[in-house]
């Protein structure tokens, strides 16, 4: 099969000098939207919500400023400043405004903000006090739900002050029928509706809202095409001059109508991808399977001589350089848990179609080139596999990923179709899945599957089983008796499933109160318009409208949990070593360890913050105090000997990563104490949760709001990432590690697995290492595993660029489902990707 590579290997020159301009500056915050939105809704006071929301749109389409940057062949930007962010108060603000002087200067994810925009924002969020998702969600909480999130016993942060995304919607609609298809669509269901209907006012309002935010978009691009005509007639440049007009002619077309050649649906795509996040600020808007819908359009094209193999590939390059161009700013927190500015715009390749045929085609092929050229984090981009994948794309993938930059993911659709089944999904639409922001599948266009719901970070409640359901000398689980009384493993491991259970049944209820609320303040037209089967039903994403439902929250700490529990049953119950007051005794005092300076000041900044969250003064003085308190977490020298005499008995304990099938085994049932739960329950809009195994990047700042554990790991310190083993125990090379994540039931967990893997350079090098690590990643898929992602760098790399950052503004990595620059992540977060097993083939 031939691919051409020779006729598209190079990248343009505009590629480097696309990127050069969006890295120029450090990303900073608009105003525009945030008065836009306001303006507006203090305009339609009196109407429905979702009327409020379609207008607000228009509102914001109608006047937001808009540019064309230097060189661009697709257009189309949120903000003025390069990968600049806009703002959503109608989600939350409270946050933004308590960190306008400490944004740009933050560990993680800095922003700069101006003085005007800080004035400007300080103003709108005046109107919006009272009336936010986030504060009418909180109102829904129960009070014990309330008291676990303090705690941290999990967090649903990401829909609680942001909005939901996490979606892929029907692209393949917009290019064949455009806005202008919808509009009639909507109409022609309106038209069909009876006044006397019991469900007509609802309705109606919602089909009416999807036909002004469609006209709106329409709109919008119709005043990029004026602006890119006024620019062309100002062009003394012959060759962008003629770009500029192509480009104004694109806008007059799409996304009002069908697009009709590549070029155009090129266009037609990045309108939809950017519109969703200027209508709302949710991320993980995933492109899906870019390389099926927007195929038929290049064969066309290529097919009658309309365009070359050349420039189509410099039009995707274009387009992978602006999926970086999106924002966005989240909290101090929040931004520790998605570091690197992460979009998670995921990007899949290859697979099968609903007839059950291989689909990987050129585009699938050039995505990989693409990736190649521009060599940035967005899109997250991942490859579809199966026993009928060509060897050839597999061999290309894996030359991706020998480039270090972390792309791309790999999916296993021997597990995943049949999870999907299991859940409800056709056979066909099951086939058809692409992957969500990080590892989660869905339908594209059909689902509204809130994956990413919350993280929950499993040692938590193990923590409360050894404290009676005590933290802080706060009741936050329920009574399960002391730890030391409880006289078979079983009983203690009883102990633990209740804990667990009570608390996710608190996660659930966090979960929900949030889903309402996004129904009842944030329902998105937009976005509705072209998801199934909003318009049939008339109702948005956020009341039911798609065909497939979830909420899928991620449990993570599979590893820690399986090791702890395996020491406390080998060492306590089994050997008898040491008592269960011994063990308590010794992680209370953190196995003895002596905290460093760094750790008590990391200690230290996260008290204060959140003694700052709870609006307590905090002054010099009481911070001097508690570092005091932290760092003189030292015991006496016999104690001190004794705790670590225990540590040096816990590290002779098997540990899960090693293929031994007695832990791998146990792994699987520690991890059935999550997803299985999961299963029984409910969400508003009439669909079911579904678990997810994965932190995103949680594992590092939760990690540092859990005390120690019973599997050695100290408190304050990163929990394992993903499904993988924890940091440095999987000893016995990656077949072993990957022998050991396969025993986990991945179909279950169907809202997605994580598994990382880190390897050095060498074991990839030559036509050789590619042939053994594409075996490797065959082999662990017919064990049914899910999902496998890598790292390919020198650990001497990674610690060089920590400590030379200015010589390492390119490096890409792989963090968790997502990859990121190396330099803009915090060193927490760099310190725990370096800490991984660095693996040989």
């Amino acid at each position: 099969m031939d691919h051409g590579y020779t006729e598209y290997i190079e990248k343009s020159d505009r590629i480097p000098r696309l990127i050069s301009h969006l890295f120029e500056k450090m990303p900073a915050i608009e105003a525009d939207r945030a008065v836009l939105i306001t303006q507006s809704y203090r305009e339609t006071e009196t109407e429905p919500v979702i009327m409020r929301r379609a207008k607000a749109f228009e509102h914001i389409l109608k006047y937001i400023p808009i540019v064309i940057r230097p060189e661009e062949l697709v257009v189309g930007s949120a903000t003025i400043a390069p990968r600049g962010c806009q703002v959503f108060p109608e989600f939350s603000f409270e946050w933004l405004e308590s960190e306008f002087d400490t944004i740009a200067t933050r560990d993680a994810d800095p922003f700069s903000i101006s003085e005007d925009t800080k004035r400007s924002l300080h103003e709108v969020f005046q109107y919006w006090k009272g009336k936010t998702t986030s504060e009418l969600a909180t109102s829904y909480m129960a009070p014990q739900t309330l008291i676990a999130i303090e705690h941290n016993m999990f967090t649903p942060g990401n829909y609680f002050y942001n909005g939901v995304g996490h979606v892929t919607v029907s692209y393949d609609k917009v290019l064949r029928i455009g806005y202008e298809g919808i509009i009639q669509e909507a109409q022609a269901a309106l038209d069909q509706m009876s006044l006397g209907d019991a469900e007509y006012s609802k309705k109606s309002q919602f089909l009416q809202a999807v036909m002004i935010s469609c006209q709106a978009a329409i709109q919008y691009a119709y005043r990029y095409s004026e602006l890119a005509a006024r620019e062309a007639e100002q062009c003394t440049d012959s060759v962008r001059r003629a770009e500029l007009i192509q480009i104004s002619q694109n806008c007059a077309k799409v996304p009002a109508k069908g697009a009709t050649s590549f070029y155009e649906a090129c266009q037609s795509f990045w309108f939809v991808q950017m519109l969703l996040q200027i209508e709302s600020n949710g991320h993980s808007i995933s492109p899906g399977r870019f390389d099926q819908y927007m195929y038929p359009y290049y064969k066309k094209d290529l097919d009658s001589g309309r365009i070359t193999r050349e420039f189509a590939q410099e039009l995707m390059d274009c387009i992978w350089v602006k999926l970086n161009d999106l924002n966005k700013a989240r909290d101090h927190a929040s931004a520790e848990g998605f570091a690197g500015y992460g979009m998670f715009q995921n990007l899949i390749a290859g697979g099968q179609n609903g007839d059950g045929e291989d689909v990987t085609n050129d585009l699938s092929f050039m995505s990989i080139q693409a990736c190649m050229h521009v060599m940035l984090p967005q899109p997250s981009f991942s490859v579809r596999v199966w026993n009928k994948t060509p060897h050839e794309f597999l061999m290309r993938a894996a030359e991706l990923t020998r480039t270090g930059i972390g792309l791309p993911a790999y999916y296993n659709d021997e597990v995943i179709i049949p999870a999907l089944m299991n859940r409800g999904l056709t056979l066909q639409d099951a086939r058809e899945y692409n992957i969500i922001g990080c590892v989660e599948p869905q339908k594209a266009g059909k689902t509204e599957g809130w994956h990413d719901a919350a993280f929950y970070n499993m040692c938590r409640p193990l923590e409360l089983v050894f404290h009676n359901g005590m933290d802080e000398g706060v009741k936050v689980g329920i009574d399960t008796g002391n730890v030391e009384d409880m006289e078979t493993f079983d009983a203690f491991y009883d102990a633990y499933k209740k804990q667990n259970h009570y608390m996710l049944s608190l996660m659930v209820n966090a979960d929900n109160a949030i889903d309402v609320a996004h129904a009842e303040r944030c329902p998105l037209p937009f976005l509705s318009s072209m998801v199934e089967d909003c318009i049939g039903r008339g109702k948005s994403v956020q009341e039911g409208g798609a065909v497939y439902n979830f909420t899928g929250p991620q449990g993570f700490g599979i590893a820690n949990m399986t090791d702890s529990l395996y020491a406390i049953k080998t060492l306590v119950y089994d050997q008898k070593k040491v008592t269960m007051a011994e063990y308590k005794e010794a992680m209370d005092h953190n196995f003895g360890r002596q905290l460093s300076p760094e750790d008590a000041a990391e200690i230290t900044k996260a008290l204060a913050r959140r003694l700052v969250d709870q609006e307590v003064e905090v002054d010099e003085e009481r911070i001097r105090e508690i570092y005091q308190v932290a760092k003189a977490n030292g015991v006496p020298e016999e104690k001190r000997l004794k705790y670590e005499a225990l540590r040096a008995m816990i590290e002779e304990v098997p540990k899960y990563g090693n293929d031994i099938p007695e832990v791998d085994q146990f792994a699987r049932d520690v991890a059935y104490t999550y997803t299985k739960p999961l299963e029984q329950y409910r969400n508003p809009r009439g669909g079911w949760y579904q678990a997810g195994l994965y932190p995103v990047s949680a594992n590092v700042p939760l990690g540092a709001q859990t005390g120690a554990t019973p599997d050695g790991r100290y408190a304050h310190t990163p929990v394992a990432d993903g499904v993988g083993p924890a940091s440095g125990r999987d000893v016995h090379g990656p077949t072993a590690a990957a022998n050991s994540v396969a025993a986990l039931d991945h179909a279950i967990a169907s809202n997605g697995t994580l598994f990382n893997q880190k390897f050095h350079p060498s074991a990839l090098e030559g036509t050789e290492g590619l042939s053994k690590f594409v075996a490797l990643i065959r082999g662990y898929f017919d064990q049914k595993g899910m999902h496998m992602q890598f790292n390919v760098v020198r650990r001497e790399t990674l610690l060089d660029a920590q400590a030379h950052p200015e010589n390492y503004k390119t490096l890409v990595v792989r963090v968790a489902g997502y990859s990121a620059l190396f330099t803009t992540l915090s060193k927490s977060l760099q310190d725990d990707i370096i800490r991984r097993t660095e693996q040989g083939i």
